[in-house]
C-alpha cells in the first residue's frame, strides 16, 4: 500500500508539472490560440447539421463523421481541450474480442493464389501463419488484460461495501452535529477512492477503522491474498502509466533552450493565425451543399481525413 501510495503520488506530481509547462506555454501564445479554439469549434455547427440534411449518401456522411472525430482530436491534442461529448458521439468503437475471434477466416487456412509461383505461394502462406499467431497473441492479451480489470474492480467494491457498511452516515443519524459532519467527510472519501478504483486508498480506510481483528481462517486469508494480488496489480499499473507520462514529447514547442522556444512559439504564432484565417472561411463554405460535398471530394483526392 505504501508503494502504491508513493507510485500515485509521484505521478500526480510529474503530470501536475507537466500541465502547468503547457499552461505557461499557450498562456504565451495567448489570444492566437484561444481564436484557432473558436475557429475550430465553429467548424462542428455545419458539419452536425449536414448528417441530418438528408442531402449526403452514405460515404460522405462516412467522411463527414470522420471530419467531426479528427477535429475534435485536433482540440484535444493541440490546445488540450475537453471534447469527450462529441467523442462519445461519434468516435467508431473498437471491435469487442469476439468480433475479432469470429472474423474472417484465417488467411493460413485460405486457398493459395494459383496466380503465384509455388515459393510465393509458400511465402504467402507463411506470412498468414504470422498474422494469424499475432491476432490470436492480441486477442488473449487482451483477454488476459480483462480479466486482471475484473479482478481489481471486485475487490475495489469488496472494500468499499464493507467500508459503507461501517461509516455510512446513516450510522451516526443520533450522534451530535460534528459526529455527523466528519462522518459525511469521511463517507465522501470512502466514495472519491471507490470513484477513482483506488483499492490502496479503500485498504487504508479501512486499516484505519475501529473493527476488530478478524480470526485467521481460509476465508480471511483467501481474502488477504486477492487483496494482496489486486494491489500488485494497481503496483504495476502505476508504473506503467509513471513510465508513460516521463517519456519525452517528441517537438513539443515547450520543450528545448529558450532560444528554442521562442522561434517556435513565432512560428506558431504565424501558423495559428493562418489557420484561424482559414477556419473561419471553411466555415461559411461548409453551409452550402454543393461546396461541402466539393470539399469532400477534394479531402478525399488529397487522402485526408480532417480539415
Amino acid at each position: 500500500m505504501a508503494t502504491v501510495d508513493a507510485l500515485r503520488e509521484q505521478l500526480r506530481t510529474l503530470l501536475a508539472t507537466q500541465v502547468a509547462a503547457r499552461q505557461a506555454y499557450w498562456r504565451q501564445v495567448g489570444p492566437v490560440a484561444a481564436a484557432a479554439v473558436v475557429a475550430r469549434r465553429a467548424l462542428y455547427e455545419p458539419l452536425e447539421s449536414a448528417l441530418t440534411a438528408g442531402y449526403l449518401n452514405r460515404a460522405e456522411e462516412a467522411q463527414v463523421i470522420a471530419a467531426l472525430v479528427h477535429n475534435a482530436h485536433s482540440l484535444q491534442n493541440h490546445f488540450g481541450e475537453d471534447e469527450r461529448d462529441l467523442l462519445d458521439r461519434y468516435a467508431p468503437a473498437s471491435p469487442s474480442l469476439e468480433e475479432e475471434e469470429d472474423g474472417p477466416t484465417p488467411l493460413a487456412t485460405a486457398e493459395p493464389d494459383k496466380s503465384l509461383l509455388p515459393h510465393e505461394q509458400a511465402a504467402a502462406a507463411a506470412r498468414a501463419r504470422r498474422q494469424q499467431r499475432a491476432q490470436y497473441q492480441r486477442a488473449t492479451q487482451a483477454h488476459a488484460a480483462e480479466a486482471d480489470g475484473q479482478l481489481l474492480l471486485q475487490n475495489t467494491k469488496a472494500a468499499y461495501r464493507q467500508l459503507a457498511r461501517l461509516h455510512h452516515p446513516d450510522r451516526a443519524a443520533q450522534a451530535d452535529a460534528a459526529t455527523q459532519q466528519a462522518q459525511t467527510a469521511l463517507m465522501q472519501r470512502i466514495t472519491a477512492a471507490y470513484a477513482a478504483g483506488d483499492l490502496a486508498a479503500l485498504l487504508a480506510l479501512l486499516a484505519a477503522s475501529d473493527t476488530p481483528t478478524p480470526t485467521p481462517s481460509p476465508e480471511t486469508d483467501a481474502l488477504l491474498q486477492a487483496y494482496t494480488t489486486a494491489l500488485a496489480q494497481q503496483q504495476a499499473q502505476l508504473t506503467q502509466a509513471l513510465a508513460t507520462a516521463r517519456r519525452p514529447v517528441e517537438d513539443a514547442p515547450w520543450s528545448g533552450t529558450e532560444k528554442q522556444q521562442r522561434t517556435r512559439l513565432r512560428q506558431i504564432k504565424r501558423d495559428l493565425r493562418a489557420e484561424t484565417d482559414y477556419l473561419q472561411y471553411l466555415v461559411q463554405q461548409l453551409h452550402e451543399p454543393a461546396t461541402l460535398r466539393q470539399l469532400l471530394r477534394e479531402l478525399t483526392a488529397n487522402n485526408l481525413t480532417g480539415f
